[in-house]
């Protein structure tokens, strides 16, 4: 019986959520089979491993270290086959300036817009609003605002001393219309989800909490629009260098047909609570979550 460790927690902003996702990889592998040991990262998670011994390792963090390449270089040095994607995607996915020129590079689509210093960018509007406002390197839309067209002025909590999401933040223009998410699995693009927020947009709120948005499965848009997100969503996922899971976003101009899509970010480290996408669009079509975990820890490797 393979020893897995679900890694899970960490410190960055998108702990809570980590630890939820990795409790319900934990539930889901146990029924699979595995023998698991739940792991909250720390700062001595090199120790805990080495004393652990585990067979594989479950990467359930969001954020850094276990989004970003960090952990993955750990697992490497210590020779523990691990989950997911590997340091190089990682590290240029988690880096939206970086992600954004490598898709543009490969031919997906992407929203305009610039980096800047967070106090520039909360002086002036630095685009015609509406527009987003996001850190560079931040997951879950924490730190994320939308600036309406009837705003006076940015947010000015782009200037708060305690901000903690970076002094350059990326200003891109609102995309009006549909949110939209296609999963990779296995190197194939799942269905299409519909993502309806019942807040402002969505963000973190929405994403996890129960009610917090309908997913619409599978959306309701027209078939070339539907087949063009899933082959951007596996064109995405290559061109970044990802293995195991990801899950593209996309936000669709409606009014615009095929050419309305743009890609807003792939996630490679995406959600797995109750409420998340990727467990939702796996049961689809009729692969379970205590499948889904045994497909990804049978993934697992060295070398990603």
């Amino acid at each position: 019986m393979k020893h897995v460790a679900v890694l899970m927690g960490g410190w960055s902003a998108e702990r809570e959520v980590s630890l939820n996702s990795g409790n319900a990889c934990a539930d889901a592998a146990e029924q699979a089979g595995y023998r698991v040991t739940r792991v909250d990262v720390t700062r001595d998670i090199a120790r805990v491993l080495a004393d652990l011994k585990p067979d594989v390792a479950l990467n359930v963090l969001h954020g850094p270290p276990g989004e970003d390449g960090a952990l993955q270089g750990l697992l490497e040095v210590m020779g523990i086959p691990y989950t997911h994607s590997g340091i190089m995607a990682s590290a240029v996915a988690m880096q939206k300036e970086i992600a954004k020129t490598v898709l543009k590079a490969a031919g997906v689509p992407v929203p305009g817009g610039l980096v800047a210093n967070r106090m520039d960018v909360a002086k002036a509007h630095m685009l015609p609003p509406p527009y987003v406002i996001k850190p560079l390197s931040e997951g879950s839309s924490i730190g994320v605002y939308i600036v309406r067209a009837d705003q006076a002025h940015p947010p000015q909590e782009l200037m708060r001393p305690d901000w903690k999401y970076g002094d350059r933040v990326m200003v891109e223009p609102f995309i009006p219309g549909k949110e939209l998410t296609c999963a990779v699995i296995a190197d194939k693009p799942t269905d299409v989800i519909e993502i309806i927020a019942h807040t402002a947009f969505y963000d973190y709120e929405a994403k996890y909490a129960p009610g917090g948005s309908t997913h619409i499965l599978p959306a309701k848009v027209p078939a070339d629009v539907y087949a063009e997100c899933q082959r951007l969503a596996v064109l995405a996922h290559n061109a970044l260098g990802c293995r195991g899971v990801t899950r593209a976003d996309f936000r669709w101009d409606d009014t615009k047909g095929v050419a309305g899509i743009s890609c807003l970010e792939v996630n490679t480290q995406p959600g797995m609570t109750g409420t998340s996408l990727v467990p939702e669009l796996a049961a689809y079509v009729g692969m379970s979550f205590p499948e889904l975990a045994r497909w990804m820890i049978e993934d697992a490797s060295l070398g990603r």
